[in-house]
């Protein structure tokens, strides 16, 4: 019997559509392409989607999406879809083929905005999922099993929120587990002996309902070796570090950035390709996906997470790296500080509570269930429901044009403020990077919103927290003066 692999590839690019205009401004440092999404797609998702190979039989072409465990991130799909729909539609065709080769399907869901789940509100975490969900649902045709979390963030909380959304199994790194044991037995604890990660996990609901998510940790050194090493570079050197660990009905699995294939190592789509579909079955492995192996292997096992704010599979502090200085970063000379994080959050949280209470007084007079509609708006963005019929159901009755107007406003106040939160704003060297500007331009048109609702924001406490938000860059200045560049009107200083 072949042993069971899972490659599972995270494919993302944070929204990097003016909140304005709704189109993708040209950015420089992706030239020769207009702008990083398209110079990403054009070295990644495409060369996946059609990959050219030779075997004994000829030429082939090659689909990696049907092999791989992937998630794609709601936003790039949404952009993808408008800018390429024939590789947008190979995505979903190859979860379609999957399901027919395995009776799962391969792609998982993903947490709308690709915040840190950990670090936001359970209200903001509810609707990040529930939008993640029902994207899903639209584009692939079926409920998701699984959902991949941003960064791998997690928390008992966070979980706790997946288990309630019914949601049957996510992937995490192996050092996000704190202790563990086998159905009845005793506690392990991670500090003595290191998590078998060929087997999965329950999680249960704390509740003592008996509720529970499954989880699995992936394989930290194969994962490793993919991200940062030359493993993605060749088929032999792939199959060679998980046929070492293969074991007849034990997973060998491993996660990692999909970008990996392609983007950060060149023609890496061409060795994943020759793996997955020529070498596997002369090494006696077989490709799988998470839900199939599910299905035949229920978790027996339980296990614990690290209590406290969450953990992450790309910050040795927990999740540090999206709230303070906690010393990882990506990029920038040494000696840069990235100290302006904290404020920087701290900004956008002062934002988000007077958005929300906005939200909360304004809404009850418009909507017949404010949150509730919230998390039903995502309908109207993927275009599954069109926005005068949303109305028409999820308003009180009587509302004139104006009142509609301000309905259409509030819900668009509250999809620009959980935009802020996006992860890669804090990920990178510096808030003057690309990636704080744009979270910055969210801000900003959340700002507006709250003026044309004739709720602006108080700007002195506000002001006072961007402004400790400093750049490396001393002729950047500070998030507010960045801020201030967008949209000179939005601090006035009430």
């Amino acid at each position: 019997m072949a042993a069971p692999i899972v490659l599972h590839g995270h494919f993302y690019q944070p929204p990097r559509e003016d909140p304005w205009t709704g189109r993708v401004d040209a950015q420089p440092s992706a030239a020769p392409f207009h702008d990083w999404n398209e110079r990403v797609h054009a070295e990644c998702y495409r060369p996946n989607a059609c990959a050219g190979i030779s075997t004994e039989e000829g030429e082939r072409v090659v689909n990696n999406f049907e092999r791989l465990s992937f998630n794609v991130g709601p936003t790039l799909l949404s952009w993808m879809q408008k800018a390429d729909n024939e590789i947008y539609s190979r995505i979903l065709d190859a979860d379609k083929a999957s399901r027919e080769r395995l009776g799962h399907g391969n792609a998982l869901a993903q947490a709308y905005h690709h915040t840190i789940l950990p670090l936001d509100s359970v209200w903001d975490v509810r609707t990040q999922v529930r939008w993640g969900l029902r994207d899903f649902e639209h584009r692939f045709g079926r409920r998701a099993e699984g959902m991949w979390l941003p960064e791998t963030a997690a928390s008992d909380e966070t979980l706790r929120i997946l288990i309630e959304e019914s949601i049957a199994f996510t992937v995490l790194s192996p050092y996000q587990a704190a202790r563990w044991r086998p159905a009845g037995g005793e506690w392990v604890e991670s500090d003595h002996e290191a998590i078998d990660v060929r087997r999965p996990y329950r999680y249960l609901h704390p509740d003592g309902s008996g509720r529970y998510i499954t989880l699995f940790f992936y394989d930290g050194e194969v994962a490793q070796s993919i991200a940062f090493g030359n493993l993605a570079a060749s088929a032999e050197g792939l199959l060679n570090a998980f046929g070492e660990r293969a074991q007849e009905g034990r997973l060998v699995h491993a996660a990692t950035d999909g970008e990996t294939f392609g983007h950060h190592h060149r023609g890496g789509e061409i060795g994943l390709a020759l793996a997955l579909f020529v070498e596997t079955d002369k090494r006696g492995l077989e490709v799988t996906n998470y839900a199939t192996y599910l299905e035949g292997h229920p978790a027996e096992h339980e296990v614990r997470v690290w209590a406290g704010e969450g953990t992450s599979w790309s910050c040795a502090h927990g999740v540090g790296r999206w709230s303070r200085n906690c010393g990882c970063s990506t990029g920038g000379p040494e000696g840069w500080s990235q100290a302006w994080r904290e404020p920087l959050r701290a900004a956008f949280r002062l934002i988000k509570g007077h958005a929300d209470e906005v939200f909360t007084q304004l809404g009850r007079s418009l909507l017949h269930d404010p949150w509730g509609a919230r998390d039903r708006y995502v309908d109207v963005i993927t275009g599954a429901a069109g926005l005068d019929d949303w109305l028409v159901r999820e308003t009180r009755n009587s509302l004139d044009k104006s009142d509609l107007g301000r309905v259409v406003s509030l819900l668009e106040l509250q999809r620009n403020a959980m935009s802020m939160f996006t992860s890669c704003a804090w990920f990178f060297s510096d808030v003057g990077g690309t990636e704080t500007v744009q979270n910055l331009r969210y801000a900003a048109r959340t700002l507006e919103y709250l003026e044309a609702l004739d709720c602006p924001m108080p700007g002195d406490l506000l002001m006072s927290s961007l402004a400790q938000a400093k750049s490396n860059d001393h002729s950047i200045g500070s998030a507010a003066d960045i801020l201030r560049s967008l949209s000179p009107n939005v601090l006035t200083g009430r």
